[in-house]
């Protein structure tokens, strides 16, 4: 069973020697250190990491390619790099000595309802108790320096995800429109409904969205979801 959750997105620059002299991620760190440790307070058996990504695998191993960004340190060929999804959950819980079986896996950005359902039971049918991590950003069309340049439509839909993480509405996020995420380019959308099917018969108490901000056009979101009993 899931017994806590939380959710961070997954810039690069969460990676400390990404950022140079002025640490410009320092909050947004700050933030998923809490969420992650909140996670780790659950006491759970196992961690299992949900990252967004270009495909889906159940099972994802690898080594935090810092030279793929252009940081420092040898290079990691790439069928040995992990995503940058799963790269972020990896250091975040290295920072935090997280002394729990880690778990990672992905979901395509483009999944059908039908995946995101079946990737969802399989989560909620594990009989330890898991601490989920799920990392996805939110649009990343905010202004005209985004990723996406602008589009006025994606303030709405954030203004969705956000309230929905806020107070854990699993309807909201499950009625997200695939289409119109990847034209807003919600890279998160597969991953967070994932996480909602995965919760569908759960009752989470006292979640809390811990950060909401999007420093570089692209809303970045950080929420966590402890306290859940099935």
């Amino acid at each position: 069973m899931i017994v806590a959750t939380a959710v961070c997105p997954q810039p690069p620059l969460l990676l400390r020697e990404l950022t140079g002299g002025r640490d410009v991620a320092a909050d947004l760190r700050k933030a998923c250190e809490e969420a992650v440790g909140v996670l780790l307070e659950a006491a759970p058996d196992v961690i299992v990491v949900l990252g967004a990504d270009i495909r889906s695998a159940d099972r994802v191993e690898g080594r935090i390619a810092l030279s793929a960004f252009g940081g420092p340190g040898e290079r990691v060929p790439g069928d040995e790099a992990l995503p940058t999804s799963l790269a972020v959950a990896r250091r975040l819980l290295d920072d935090l000595d997280a002394r729990v079986p880690v778990e990672m896996g992905t979901i395509a950005a483009d999944a059908d309802p039908a995946e995101v359902a079946l990737r969802g039971r399989a989560l909620a049918e594990r009989p330890e108790r898991v601490g989920l991590l799920v990392m996805a950003d939110a649009g990343a069309r905010r202004g005209p320096r985004a990723p996406g340049h602008l589009d006025e439509r994606t303030f709405a839909v954030d203004d969705t995800i956000r309230a929905a993480l806020a107070g854990a509405d699993r309807a909201s996020l499950l009625a997200l429109d695939p289409d119109l995420c990847a034209e807003l380019l919600i890279g998160g959308r597969a991953a967070l409904q994932v996480m909602a099917r995965a919760l569908d018969d759960s009752v989470v108490t006292a979640p809390r969205l811990l950060y909401a901000d999007d420093p570089f056009g692209v809303l970045y979101l950080v929420a966590s979801w402890p306290g859940q009993d099935a």
